[in-house]
């Protein structure tokens, strides 16, 4: 083996560009392989594991005080399919106005408890302690995003000693911070304070012994239901809905990066095979040598191997390394406000990719390796390097001399039949590059169209000030003289105001933001993000996110029931968008009225959607409203949203490097194939080829490969793009139109495919240049 270690090492010290190929190679697979491998871990494991460490809740359910008594809620929980329970606890729903608590607005569960422990929801109190005397209060809060990188500091939490007013009720002061996976409350107080607060709700939380699915968690409901009276439940959630809520956030990214893994894989496989491939074939005098000085068969197989081994071990660990710094951000960004606690790419990710990277470059090696072993050491050293043209090959590059091309081009064309197996290799190699790029340019324009659509065509928001958090207040104009007055300033064409309103809704923990709009709303651009319904017509009608139908279950047509201020109304769901807002509803402006007629905002609750006419900017119609309205509003101007910036960085990035990878395969074939050929190059600058002819032979060959693998791979990525962008979406519980996915134009798919042509003219340019520069002396000497 000392021997089989010192010709391995001779081997990668001679043979540096094909070790630098493959160790490149492996390093960007490795890296992206390890980046969605470990976001695909994280969609589900954090949040499983948090739930399990908390016992958390399978469903949370609400019941009426004046319907059943605490005493039948403990005694139903005792029914077959219950595996533990937790309560019952007294709960109220405040009603906090805005800017009497830092961070709360509108319906605020309070539930009183004694404790964070128990058998059922243990909260995590991760800051400060419980509340235990009158007039504190535990605010159910996630814990800060941890530093991921090496050089982010700590994110600090939320002070202690805030306070929670609400008219008529105790000041509440927040002695600690707590979070429930199972979402059981907004606040905790101890049980002799909750009396004070009015409560007119009992809570139950339940773990059964079936919760896999919606429906198993719906029938263990079900069965306590029917131990109980009627109409006594009041809202329910189960713990699914949380569930898949937390893996939208890094499930949104696993698709796509899974394709540029595989793709990736896929790639080294390719370029590993052929540069060992040619290295054998080029180093047939080297095998006849080893086999010459007493190598057996099978240490000539584990030269190569461990040849191939050396830089691919290499660029897996530095892959790992590159790939675990790369997916800390985006770990970071996905479960941000949470909870969840994450510390990166887990060791079993690390170590999959450490063993099987190496593994998989070994098989793709270990065919061309075979044929090393099978020769003998006289075949090996009689045999030479250049190939034999002979059969189909020798008769095509005879046809293509006698057509009228140039005669550099004919012989290029020509050149790649000389060895249909590393031309295979290599056009395979040019299709999954070209299959990549058209694939991320797709991707990066699904969602720029996704973006322009959830904008509503609007070119800017104004919001007037709010009185606890600007220095500057606005002047007192009612919401129809604000409307007026951004209607009459020179640019506006459309003025929607809008007003948001925090609501509870039947059957959920949460409180939901209510859109009321007035005006211009059916203008707006609504009608491109639709996916299923209609848009609003009138009172009693909500149009929804997509995401807050896949979470709920719910679908178009159900009705919903809306609280505000112990005031119900009813509506129906009529439409649905692809937004990924599930705590956003959009309502007619009249909805409000019937839900309570008597409701008083506060004027910096409107917002105020403008479009503007052509060739006005949204900057210049800021000051112009500015000027016309003095000080009090304030201009919003859309950003692109962090999922969209990091989508097409990562698509670009990916691609370029999966790009860059496609094009050293080139790079490596032709070397190769200009090693071979140095004694035809030789003879051909003999008889007058000049060396620009020599450059366009050289390029010809491998651009008629890009060529073929851009007509190829382009549909190749199209499809790619109609089959993962719906799992994206998917996996972000988002329903797309199909306008966003029309995203090909023929423009776009003939420079597409010219990315092919690209790829294999700058694989191939600098090894031509070297073979032009080659005099005839050295050609003809070196074989």
């Amino acid at each position: 083996m000392s021997a089989v270690w010192r010709a391995s090492r001779a081997a990668v010290r001679r043979r540096r560009l094909q070790t630098f190929v493959i160790g490149l190679v492996v390093l960007f697979s490795t890296a992206t392989l390890v980046v969605a491998l470990g976001l695909l871990e994280a969609a589900s494991g954090p949040f499983d594991k948090g739930f399990a460490q908390q016992r958390g809740a399978h469903a949370v359910a609400a019941y009426d005080t004046a319907k059943v008594s605490d005493a039948r809620l403990t005694e139903a929980s005792g029914t077959p399919g219950v595996e533990s329970s937790a309560g019952p606890y007294p709960l109220a729903v405040l009603q906090v106005p805005e800017g009497n608590a830092p961070r709360h607005v509108g319906p605020f569960n309070v539930v009183g408890r004694s404790g964070p422990g128990g058998d059922v929801d243990r909260v995590d109190l991760w800051q400060g302690r419980w509340a235990t005397a009158p007039g504190e209060i535990v605010v159910n809060e996630s814990r800060p995003a941890p530093a991921l990188l090496p050089f982010e500091a700590e994110r600090p939490g939320p002070p202690l000693g805030d306070t929670i007013k609400v008219p008529g009720l105790p000041v509440l002061t927040v002695v600690g911070y707590a979070h429930s996976l199972s979402n059981s409350a907004d606040g905790w107080v101890s049980p002799d304070q909750i009396d004070a607060l009015g409560p007119t709700m009992t809570e139950m939380l339940y773990r059964f012994t079936d919760h896999a699915t919606d429906a198993d968690v719906a029938a263990g409901l079900a069965t306590v239901d029917s131990a109980l009276p009627s109409d006594s439940l009041v809202a329910s959630h189960s713990y699914l809905t949380i569930q898949r809520a937390v893996a939208s956030g890094p499930g949104a990214y696993v698709p796509f990066l899974l394709v540029f893994g595989l793709l990736g894989l896929a790639v080294a496989v390719l370029i590993v095979a052929n540069v060992v491939s040619g290295a054998v074939v080029s180093g047939f005098r080297h095998i006849g040598v080893l086999k010459a000085l007493g190598f057996t068969p099978g240490q000539v197989t584990a030269v190569y191997l461990l040849m191939v081994s050396l830089p691919a071990v290499i660029g897996c660990v530095l892959g790992t390394v590159l790939g675990d710094l790369a997916a800390r951000p985006l770990l970071s960004g996905a479960f941000q406000g949470t909870g969840m606690r994450i510390e990166g790419i887990s060791l079993r990710v690390e170590l999959a990719a450490l063993t099987g990277m190496p593994l998989v470059v070994l098989l793709a090696a270990l065919v061309p390796a075979l044929r090393a072993r099978r020769l003998s050491a006289a075949e090996a050293i009689s045999a030479g390097s250049a190939p034999r043209r002979t059969g189909r090959g020798l008769r095509i590059q005879r046809r293509l001399s006698r057509t009228r091309l140039p005669r550099a081009v004919s012989l290029g064309l020509g050149l790649p039949l000389a060895r249909p197996g590393r031309t295979a290799l290599t056009l395979s190699a040019i299709v999954l590059g070209v299959l990549t790029v058209t694939f991320a340019s797709g991707l990066a324009d699904t969602v720029v169209k996704v973006t322009e659509a959830s904008q509503q065509d609007v070119d800017l928001s104004m919001r007037p000030a709010n009185p606890f958090f600007d220095e500057e207040t606005a002047k007192d104009r009612s919401d129809a003289e604000m409307e007026a007055l951004l209607r009459s300033v020179p640019g506006a064409a459309e003025v929607t105001p809008d007003l948001i309103v925090s609501l509870t809704l039947a059957g959920q923990a949460d409180a939901v933001d209510g859109f009321f709009l007035r005006g211009d709303h059916a203008a707006l651009g609504y009608g491109e993000q639709l996916v299923d319904g209609r848009w609003l017509n009138g009172a009693g009608e909500t149009v929804v996110a997509s995401e807050f139908l896949n979470q709920t279950g719910r679908k178009v047509g159900d009705r919903l029931t809306l609280g505000l201020a112990g005031k119900r109304t009813e509506v129906t769901i009529v439409g649905s968008l692809m937004s990924h807002e599930p705590d956003r509803l959009l309502f007619d402006r009249r909805t409000l009225t019937r839900l309570d007629a008597n409701y008083r905002p506060q004027t910096h609750q409107y917002r105020y959607h403008i479009k503007l006419d052509s060739g006005t900017t949204p900057q210049k119609y800021a000051k112009a409203v500015g000027q016309a309205a003095g000080p009090g509003l304030y201009p919003i101007f859309d950003e692109p949203a962090s999922f969209t910036v990091a989508v097409i960085s990562l698509s670009t990035a990916l691609s370029l490097m999966l790009g860059t990878v496609a094009a050293l395969g080139v790079f490596n074939t032709v070397v190769l194939n200009t090693r071979e050929r140095r004694r035809d190059m030789g003879t051909l600058k003999s008889i007058g080829m000049t060396p620009r002819q020599v450059i366009a032979m050289v390029v010809t060959s491998m651009a008629a490969l890009g060529l073929a693998g851009g007509l190829v791979g382009v549909p190749l990525g199209m499809a790619a793009h109609r089959v993962v962008v719906p799992l994206v979406a998917e996996a972000a519980l988002v329903t797309l139109p199909r306008s966003v996915l029309d995203v090909w134009t023929a423009p776009t798919l003939a420079l597409t495919a010219l990315a092919g042509v690209m790829l294999a003219v700058l694989g191939a340019l600098i090894p031509a240049r070297r073979a032009a520069r080659l005099t005839i002396s050295e050609a003809l000497r070196g074989e």
